[in-house]
């Protein structure tokens, strides 16, 4: 089987490398040598708009530009690496490594815990070597998959990531190619899921360079960040290629083994073979020929299940769909927010749809959209929709970025969490939550054209409109917003801190232990809600194997009468009770129901029972 010409430089060894660049828009190309010696050498067109030469004397840390037009010089579109940031050379680079994860396979999806982090925050050194030190602690709260935000290469040393412009090459301010993988290859060695951040539905304004080389964009359609991907127009199986095979690159030359799509609604594509089918084709065969798991994990707004549906159903055979439906739901429940998107929540029974189908939206009408929104979701399982009460999205998209911290009570915190832990679904943690931090996560740039600095303090501001939030938004250019966002991890030592870290890892040790949590399965599962309360029964499992989960997302103390099924029931968690900082337990620890059980749940309290083994139903 013939070796793969990849796009960019690719190290050949020896100190030969080709250079294979997609420029249709040129009638010349060559690369420019700026170091360590000064040559230009010319490519040779190879079809189709590309250009090509392997050029001996060149080894890894080489720097080049390609010249167009015989006068344009611009950064490598494939750039591995742009040590110089987004407007310098491009640097060819060694692939090799020295992994040590041979028989590191991948995780199956219901063993999925996500921790979600931003690396330039999550430490005060702000690299992915800081990271490495942190990975154990997170191992020890329970999580198994650690996703990192975006890290290709973006302008400056500050982003949240989704202004990057060079798609293959690392961040160099995070440490760059060799860092990551080093942080791959830890997260390995922990027993821990690799997951990267990726975005294919546009491109940075600052440094994108690629209209010099190709009709990579198409002024057909917008989205809210310039002209969309050309994904269906004239020439577009180039474009595609250059996204598809950056997708390859991560799962095969960094290991990952899932890739977290941003935003594929932004993604404008009328084709009869969809380019988000293509790639999940591309990157499921990888895996085969890899003998490991890589899964493709979608953010979207539609609510479409055809994301996530099989080839046969007209599906794109994506893995898993983000659940923003979830959150909303839950944030409405426990925060009371009405403005934005969340007017078309505050129900329990939101919350209870979204556990027994997935997308609480499947077709109904939205007020804020103002149009019917989703489809049917119920049949499709439980571990293709992943599950939040907060992400970098939830938090920083607010006017101060406050956590939920910041937003409810103590006890609202260990109600959100054990929503979202003790769902059937792939639960994802935003970075410090697990502990209650108290650092905002804001916007934060570092660009270097003032224009653009001030088009984006503009754009912050405009974003807010649909709420009713007042003041003006953190200077996205500064520094102090930046410095304000860091983490501080001696919390998690402290107080009720401690205490919510402590309630955090029993939630994951039963959600991994008992065996009626750990089977992630819509079959016997049962979502009841009781609307004037606030009150929300969870049943999972049948038999002599069930629990009932109760939450109880008043603000004050509910007697009620619940359908709990016949039998003996032991207590598992309460979070009212003192060793989690509650007010104190009003629920006996063993009960027994006739089919019906009046209990009265404290205020913002989570109860979860077990059947015991003199059960009988």
């Amino acid at each position: 089987m013939p070796t793969p010409v990849n796009l960019g430089a690719t190290y050949l060894g020896q100190e030969r490398c080709r250079f294979l660049v997609w420029a249709p828009f040129a009638d010349k190309v060559a690369v420019h040598l700026v170091s360590p010696d000064d040559r230009l050498v010319p490519l040779t067109p190879a079809g189709r708009g590309y250009h090509q030469a392997v050029v001996d004397g060149v080894a890894p840390g080489s720097l080049y530009f390609y010249r167009l037009h015989a006068e344009l010089e611009r950064p490598d579109p494939a750039s591995r690496h742009q040590p110089q940031d987004v407007h310098g050379p491009s640097r060819v680079v060694d692939p090799a490594f020295p992994w040590e994860d041979q028989c590191w396979f991948g995780l199956p999806l219901k063993d999925f815990i996500i921790y979600e982090l931003h690396v330039g925050t999550f430490t005060p050194d702000g690299t992915f070597d800081a990271v490495i030190p942190h990975l154990a602690e997170l191992k020890e709260l329970g999580i198994t998959a650690v996703e990192i935000m975006p890290v290709a290469q973006f302008p400056g040393s500050r982003n949240w990531g989704y202004d990057g412009v060079y798609p293959y090459a690392v961040q160099q301010s995070y440490g760059g190619p060799q860092g990551l993988k080093r942080l791959v290859n830890a997260c390995h060695r922990q027993g821990l899921a690799a997951i990267l951040d990726v975005v294919y539905n546009h491109l940075g304004p600052e440094g994108n360079y690629l209209r010099d080389f190709g009709p990579y964009f198409t002024s057909r359609c917008q989205t809210p960040w310039g002209e969309a991907i050309n994904f269906d127009g004239p020439a577009s199986d180039e474009v595609r290629r250059f996204f598809i095979e950056n997708a390859l690159h991560w799962v095969t030359d960094y290991h990952f083994d899932a890739l977290r799509l941003d935003a594929v609604d932004r993604i404008t594509d009328q084709s009869a073979q969809p380019f988000l089918a293509k790639l999940a084709r591309a990157v499921h065969t990888r895996a085969e020929d890899l003998n490991r798991r890589i899964y493709l994990m979608a953010e979207s707004d539609l609510n479409d299940s055809r994301f996530i549906r099989s080839r046969e159903q007209s599906g794109f055979e994506l893995d898993v769909h983000w659940n923003d439906d979830f959150h909303h739901a839950l944030h409405r429940l426990l925060t009371g927010e009405t403005d934005g998107y969340y007017q078309d929540y505050g129900d329990v029974a939101h919350l209870a749809k979204a556990y027994t189908d997935g997308f609480i939206y499947t077709g109904e009408y939205s007020g804020y959209r103002e149009h019917c929104r989703g489809s049917a979701s119920r049949d499709i399982c439980p571990t293709r929709f992943l599950v939040f009460d907060q992400n970098h999205d939830q938090v920083g998209n607010r006017l101060y970025g406050e956590r939920l911290s910041a937003l409810v009570s103590f006890e609202g915190l260990k109600l959100a969490a054990a929503a979202t832990l003790l769902s059937p679904n792939i639960p994802l943690l935003f970075m410090g939550e697990e502990y209650g931090e108290t650092a905002p996560f804001q916007y934060f740039v570092s660009h270097w054209d003032q224009d653009l600095i001030e088009a984006v303090r503009h754009g912050r501001k405009a974003e807010f409109a649909g709420f009713v939030w007042e003041g003006e938004p953190p200077d996205p250019q500064g520094e102090e917003t930046f410095k304000r966002s860091r983490l501080n991890r001696q919390l998690r030592q402290e107080g009720k801190h401690r205490v919510l870290y402590e309630f955090y890892r029993e939630l994951i040790r039963l959600r991994r232990q008992h065996p009626v949590l750990s089977r992630l399965s819509k079959e016997n599962l049962a979502a009841v809600s009781f609307k004037p309360d606030k009150i929300l029964l969870l049943r999972r499992g049948a038999g002599p194997d069930q629990v009932c989960v109760l939450f109880n997302f008043s603000s004050t103390a509910v007697t009620k009468a619940l359908p709990v099924p016949r039998g003996s029931w032991r207590k598992l968690l309460d979070s009212g009770e003192a060793r989690w900082y509650g007010a104190g337990s009003t629920v006996p620890p063993t009960i027994f129901s006739e089919g019906e059980l009046s209990l009265t749940l404290p205020p913002a309290a989570v109860i979860l029972f077990e059947t015991t083994p003199s059960s009988s139903s």
